[in-house]
């Protein structure tokens, strides 16, 4: 049902009519299909605004999104409406952030003690390549998986609830004859994370669903909100959705906003099908789609719609746009990758001259390396640029070591915290590592009425260690100690007295990573506690490292270079897709099936929605091969299948060709000439 009668102005000034509808929906679920650039997040913080304005308590409404910045936003723009204390108010973060809530106030009904930590994915992955070598795995006369490929294919088997073998055979069909090793290493890893009181990302949303199913706190759980409302709602796996059927199953009023034609992290366990049978899986379901394009011009829109029409599955709808421009979308084919980069850097400086600034263009590419020969030659152009898709904050190695110190401090059984500082000291080995933290743990039978925490052991206890790392580790004592009864700011920059010196020894370039380091220092400081701190930065870190980013750069005026899925949610003012040909956009890996085919599609559709105004894509004919043998030094590429003739009827159509390698250039009429001259020689007197 929607509610007709008229709320305040304000929170409802300036939306069109889809958004209006969509805002002032009542009871009941609600899908919004949201296409891209149609104004979702201003949709959705006018219902957050809406239902608080109509009477609805703001802690009685759950709002979802997949990350923190995205929920602060819309929890922003809603207090702008209805007042900041109020909005203040709405539970808002990622799925994982409000599992991390929930289970740290009700976690003790499914078995959880209430100091967890989380492990971000790399040190998952770490531990399992623990067990991996404990398991003699690592020394098999076959080559085993390795500790990443292992973490996939354990968190797509917890995410999308699907068997393992099943798992194995449809996505990692090379690691299927492993199968028992990798039983034995998950079910290790699962018990060595019960031991430790440490939890995972699958675990934060496996621990939630079991709060939903648990007598005693479910009810409590899912009656605590009138309210849900999910962001990206494309992008949740199985997991998540068992999550909010069950969150929804007494009170149903969930809103859910997506845009199918954007689902493209099925790598992440992600899958449409969420979005497209959420009708079948809240009977009832009111369906609004935002088609209002905000951002950009006509021609551009024709393209994606074009392209997005020829999908399989999908919810029929039509981008339109009233922004003005006239110019179409150009299609520009090159002889190869070389003369790609040369073209595309051709490009950006005519829009640089045109008054377009470097940051208002980007360059979009299906897979990081797709970008190297361009990256070269904007070097020697000396055209600065900014790549995204790269490492995180969190998974640099020196911001990983001084996390692992704080981590100690609130969970002293966290036994990979204690693995990685250990191994920090000098003359300390994993074998040396391994036998001092079996001596903490109390497995060598020295006594037993020592203290039960392996800190409080280390605190009090010596150790047998190399003669070299003994100094170290009274250092290290006295750096927990002290560091035991500080807040969070104080705790980093004690630790830091203890690190430095190592830190300066053990990692290259260490002026500039320090900067990591001094960052990490003052956002702790911001944190009442360690353990805030902790799960903030896990669950949702920083995307990015000074040592990455080189030295500053004198011009504030740079070029992205983005992958298509790093991209999403972006815009600019001038898009270069690169590389639009079959094998890369489609990648060759992801052509198995229909449903593969399709999500590349989307991603094609992604990155030609990223563009307000130019948009260039560009096709080299030619591939250059590093190959062995008699094989062929390059090959010829074919179109990208998503620009079919219907599609690329709404290019204008460019071929550049470099004058000295063009086939136009090879047909002269010279050359005839000259072979038939060679040719008279062989017989001539």
């Amino acid at each position: 049902m929607f509610y007709s009668e008229p709320v305040s102005r304000l929170v409802l000034a300036d939306l069109n009519p889809a958004q209006h509808r969509a805002s002032t929906y009542g009871e009941g679920p609600l899908l919004v299909i949201a296409g891209a650039g149609t104004g979702k997040t201003k949709t959705l913080a006018a219902r957050v605004a809406y239902l608080i304005d109509r009477g609805v308590p703001p802690e009685r409404i759950l709002l979802l999104t997949f990350s923190r910045r995205a929920a602060q936003e819309m929890l922003t723009r809603a207090g702008q409406l209805v007042g900041r204390g109020q909005a203040s108010k709405v539970w808002g973060g990622t799925f994982h952030a409000v599992a991390n809530r929930l289970l740290r106030v009700h976690g003790h009904a499914v078995g959880l003690p209430p100091n967890f930590t989380v492990l971000d994915q790399s040190d998952a992955a770490d531990l399992m390549n623990l067990l991996r070598t404990e398991l003699g795995l690592a020394e098999t006369s076959r080559r085993f998986p390795k500790k990443d490929t292992l973490a996939a294919i354990y968190s797509r088997t917890v995410n999308t609830n699907v068997k393992l073998s099943q798992v194995l055979e449809v996505a990692f069909p090379w690691c299927a004859d492993d199968i028992e090793g990798m039983r034995g290493i998950f079910q290790g890893y699962v018990k060595r994370k019960r031991e430790q009181a440490v939890l995972d990302y699958d675990d934060l949303l496996l621990f939630w669903k079991a709060l939903l199913h648990a007598p005693t706190i479910s009810d409590l759980i899912a009656g605590s909100f009138d309210h849900v409302l999910v962001d990206e709602y494309q992008d949740t796996n199985a997991l998540q959705a068992d999550v909010l059927v069950a969150m929804r199953r007494s009170i149903g009023n969930i809103t859910v906003v997506g845009d199918d034609a954007q689902a493209i992290y099925s790598f992440r366990a992600a899958t449409v099908r969420n979005i497209l049978a959420f009708p079948q899986q809240f009977p009832g379901a009111e369906i609004v789609k935002l088609e209002q394009n905000y951002r950009s011009i006509a021609p551009v829109l024709a393209v994606a719609n074009a392209v997005m029409s020829e999908a399989h599955q999908q919810y029929d709808k039509e981008l339109r746009s009233r922004r003005t421009g006239e110019q179409r979308p150009r299609l520009v084919t090159c002889l190869d990758e070389t003369q790609q980069a040369q073209v595309v850097c051709d490009r950006v400086i005519q829009h640089l001259e045109q008054g377009i600034a470097l940051n208002r263009q980007a360059v979009l590419f299906r897979t990081g390396h797709h970008s190297d020969l361009l990256e070269v030659e904007l070097t020697r152009r000396n055209i600065p640029f900014v790549k995204y898709g790269g490492l995180k904050f969190i998974e640099a190695a020196h911001v990983k070591d001084m996390l692992a110190f704080l981590r100690i401090l609130e969970n002293p059984a966290d036994d990979l915290a204690w693995f990685r500082v250990l191994q920090l000291l000098d003359g300390m080995g994993p074998r040396h590592a391994q036998t001092v933290l079996d001596q903490l743990r109390g497995q060598q039978g020295l006594g037993e009425d020592r203290p039960n925490s392996p800190l409080e052991r280390f605190l009090v206890e010596r150790v047998d260690a190399p003669p070299a790392a003994a100094e170290q580790l009274d250092e290290l004592r006295h750096a927990l100690r002290d560091a035991r009864a500080l807040g969070p700011g104080q705790r980093v920059e004690r630790l830091r007295h203890f690190y430095d010196p190592i830190f300066e020894r053990v990692y290259d370039n260490a002026g500039v990573r320090v900067r990591d380091l001094e960052q990490l220092e003052q956002l702790a400081g911001t944190y009442a506690t360690t353990r805030e701190f902790l799960t903030d930065l896990t669950l949702d870190p920083p995307s990015s490292t000074s040592d990455l980013a080189g030295s500053p750069l004198l011009e504030e005026d740079y070029l992205i270079l983005s992958t298509i899925h790093s991209a999403k949610g972006c815009e600019w003012d001038v898009v270069h897709v690169i590389h639009a040909a079959d094998g890369n956009i489609p990648s060759d890996m992801a052509t198995g099936n229909a449903e593969e085919i399709d999500e590349e599609r989307r991603l094609f559709y992604v990155a030609l929605t990223r563009a307000k105004d130019w948009l260039h894509v560009y096709f080299p004919l030619r591939y250059y091969h590093r190959r062995r043998g008699r094989s062929d030094a390059h090959s010829y590429a074919q179109l990208t299948r998503f620009i079919s003739p219907r599609v690329k009827g709404l290019f204008d159509l460019e071929a550049v060709y470099d004058e000295q390698h063009s086939p136009e250039s090879t047909a002269s009429v010279s050359a005839p000439v000259t072979v038939d001259a060679l040719l008279n020689e062989l017989w001539a007197d």
